[in-house]
Order: C-alpha cells, then sequence, then structure tokens
C-alpha cells in the first residue's frame, strides 16, 4: 500500500486499526475511519465510477465532497462520496457507473 506517512502540514501519520473492505469482490486492508477513497488510492484504485454514456472513468476530483466523480456504491447504497465516507471493518464497496447529477 501507498501512504503519506509524513506531510508538511498535516504532520505524521497516526497510528490506526486495521480493518478490512470488500471492494469490486476483492477484500483489501484500509485504516479504520480514513475516508474510503484514501484506502483506494493506496491500493492503486483511481477509478470510483464510470460515466453512464461514454464507461468513462472518474474519481478523485475535489476531495471535499462538493463534487460527484467519486461516487461509490457502498453496501448496495448508490451515490455515496468516497472522499467523505469513512471506511468501516466489513464494508462492501463496489464501482458504481453512472451517478446522480446535483445543479
Amino acid at each position: 500500500m501507498r501512504r503519506i506517512h509524513e506531510h508538511p502540514i498535516l504532520g505524521t501519520l497516526k497510528d490506526a486499526e486495521e480493518c478490512t473492505i470488500v471492494v469490486d469482490s476483492k477484500p483489501m486492508l484500509a485504516r479504520a475511519g480514513e475516508p474510503i477513497l484514501a484506502a483506494l488510492l493506496a491500493h492503486g484504485v483511481y477509478a470510483t465510477r464510470l460515466t453512464e454514456k461514454l464507461r468513462e472513468p472518474r474519481g478523485l476530483f475535489c476531495g471535499i465532497g462538493l463534487c460527484t466523480d467519486c461516487l461509490v456504491t457502498v453496501n448496495g447504497v448508490q451515490n455515496v462520496r468516497s472522499c467523505i465516507t469513512p471506511v468501516e471493518e466489513g464494508m462492501v464497496i463496489e464501482t458504481q457507473t453512472g451517478g446522480k447529477r446535483e445543479r
């Protein structure tokens, strides 16, 4: 897993309990409480959804929950913003096709 362990503004990465999540049917280790998107990026997963019409990959864009590029399906619930939703043990996360559009 790739992680930033020292950050000039955020400081040193603090210890956290590991938990297991399932991403597109693959188990992955994550840090409990970190954003889903951080766990995915640590494993080299950059696309969280595909656009409905052209099936183009989308992922991290704003990182603060304002856009809809990082939407995933979590435990069967669609349109979950992965950049602001904390990881929990046993979460089942799926790449989503399409997604809600807000204006």
